[in-house]
């Protein structure tokens, strides 16, 4: 592979990752189970660190990255909206898997095809996840000792009144 398109593939693996991110950001606003939220977190965190090393790589060759435009989600509080939501978000993640997967061969740069099997590797994560949301599946992070489950919502803002 040539460096020139090398850098039109990293380029372009980071502006559908950005994409995927900008959506479950988005996403992670509308879904205000407990629960479920705290696994969009945890996706997010992950999409964070992948597209830092695509940065870093494309930033290394001399390229430059732009970040994708937010997006907005809305649903309602009702089981079935957010159910609506997380359902998009498996189709979505398929989509990334399917695009970049079969990809990730013609990439001749060790290094960054090893990058590409992580960050591919863990949407495949996120998409188990996000069909273990749909099926209901609350223990996505782990098992509360002895069965407890936290119960309610996230706040619409992080903070609530005066801070100090």
């Amino acid at each position: 592979m040539k460096p020139s398109l090398l850098i039109e593939t990293l380029v372009e693996c980071y502006r559908d990752k950005s994409a995927l991110r900008q959506r479950h950001l988005a996403a992670a606003r509308a879904v205000i189970d407990y629960d479920f939220n705290n696994t969009y977190q945890y996706v997010l965190n992950r999409e964070e660190i992948q597209l830092q090393w695509l940065h870093d790589a494309i930033v290394d060759r001399g390229a430059k990255v732009e970040e994708s435009p937010a997006v907005e989600v809305t649903a309602g509080k009702s089981r079935s909206a957010q159910l609506a939501v997380m359902k998009e978000d498996v189709k979505g993640a398929q989509a990334f898997i399917d695009k970049w997967k079969p990809r990730i061969e013609t990439v001749t740069h060790a290094r960054n095809q090893k990058m590409l099997e992580v960050i591919v590797g863990e949407t495949i994560e996120a998409r188990r996840f996000f069909e273990q949301m749909v099926s209901g599946r609350t223990d996505l992070l782990g098992r509360s000792a002895d069965g407890a489950r936290t119960a309610g919502a996230v706040l619409p803002t992080r903070w609530v009144g005066d801070p100090r």
